[in-house]
């Protein structure tokens, strides 16, 4: 290693951060290529007694130098928080799986027991969830409660891997007397789509405890979405949710405004960039004046929302004691287009759907009482809402 490089690291190195169990190499910009390259990174976790979180973010790790540090891992059987995000910068995609088993066999070998693990801004596309596989099935991640894979590129074939990992590590852990209790999932620009989310939705109605659900941007249509608000039904703890500019269009959103009648903690709530379209707000309107007594947050924003139907929705959250912050910008002032119907019909034939997906049957069973919601507040199924008075006095 050239003299320059030992005395760049070293100088990386005095900033790093250590307390309260955490040390920390956040944002030092190192290259990090073989063993060489990060043998005092290695000391220092050789000799933290008592490490709980460790923060690799903001550096680039090659092959080699993971290697190395999961070395120094293996007997860091206290470990609970890894820190991972934005690791990979630069490196080929065929080299972060290999990285990837490296950490995560040393996690498994060490017997630490992960409350977090953060990989987001990674982009690993699948090939990298296969890399945490074994460490997510592993009890390892028995007692994780925070998953973030935000931005990783995981596309449908990851999400179905990740959805499995997960579902297998709640029946082991169940199987040891102590369910899998994940509390916060993370996952937003994945690419997920259809597919993904209801592979997803699977796993999350095994897990039923989450608490913050945020799946932003990811190609998701109703179909997907109705499998998502089927399982969010299964999660009584549910706080935050965010699906943020996915397509949810009137069915998604009528099946969301259904499983959100069966929550009663939640509290931020953003469907911004959604296409719920008045039909849907208006659904959502009538859950929030039956439930949600303590919403602080809701995001409508941008949904081809006409005046009329977001009068609605402000009524409904006016007598919410907790509510903070309603968004409900984008107003569509021309109207919904009348072939609404049309649309969904042609992005069932482009998913291969016949719209009946088995993962929203539980959805589906209350379509007659959506109806009923959205003529009641003066909002007759086949009219467009503009053309209605508001019910705003």
């Amino acid at each position: 290693m050239a003299s320059d490089d030992i005395a760049q690291l070293a100088d990386a190195l005095s900033k790093t951060h250590v307390g309260d169990g955490e040390l920390s190499f956040k944002g030092l910009g190192l290259k990090l290529d073989n063993a060489a390259s990060v043998e005092e990174l290695v000391r220092d976790i050789e000799q933290y007694q008592g490490l709980r979180a460790l923060r690799l973010e903001g550096n680039t790790l090659g092959v080699d130098a993971a290697r190395a540090i999961a070395k120094a891992l293996e007997n860091k059987d206290l470990l609970q928080r890894c820190y991972w995000s934005d690791m990979f910068t630069g490196r080929l995609r065929s080299e972060i799986p290999t990285a990837l088993r490296s950490l995560g066999s040393a996690l498994m070998s060490s017997g630490a027991r992960l409350t977090e693990l953060d990989l987001s801004d990674n982009a690993f596309g699948p090939d990298g969830v296969k890399g945490i596989e074994q460490l997510l099935k592993s009890p390892s991640c028995h007692r994780l409660r925070e998953l973030k894979l935000n931005n990783c590129g995981m596309g449908i074939g990851g999400g179905k891997i990740l959805a499995e990992a997960l579902i297998e590590c709640h029946r082991q852990s169940s199987a040891h007397g102590a369910p899998l209790k994940l509390r916060v999932f993370i996952a937003g620009r994945n690419r997920l789509e259809n597919e993904g989310a209801r592979a997803l939705a699977k796993a999350f109605q095994v897990i039923g405890s989450l608490e913050e659900v945020h799946m932003p941007q990811n190609g998701i249509n109703y179909a997907g979405v109705m499998a998502l608000a089927s399982a969010m039904r299964h999660n009584p703890e549910l706080r935050v949710l965010n699906f943020n500019d996915n397509t949810f269009t009137k069915r998604g959103t009528l099946a969301m405004a259904q499983a959100l009648r069966h929550l009663r903690n939640v509290q931020v709530i953003n469907f911004g960039d959604c296409l719920v379209r008045s039909e849907g707000a208006i659904a959502l309107a009538a859950g929030l004046r039956e439930g949600l007594p303590i919403l602080k947050e809701l995001n409508l924003s941008f949904g081809e929302i006409t005046e009329a139907a977001a009068l609605v929705v402000a009524q409904a959250v006016m007598d919410k004691p907790h509510m903070e912050k309603v968004d409900l910008n984008g107003i569509d002032d021309e109207g919904e287009p009348d072939d609404e119907d049309d649309e969904e019909d042609d992005d069932d034939r482009e998913n291969g759907d016949d719209g009946e997906d088995d993962a929203s049957d539980n959805c589906n069973e209350d379509d007659e009482e959506d109806d009923e919601i959205v003529k009641e507040n003066g909002i007759i199924k086949g009219d467009s809402p503009e053309k209605q008075q508001s019910p705003v006095r």
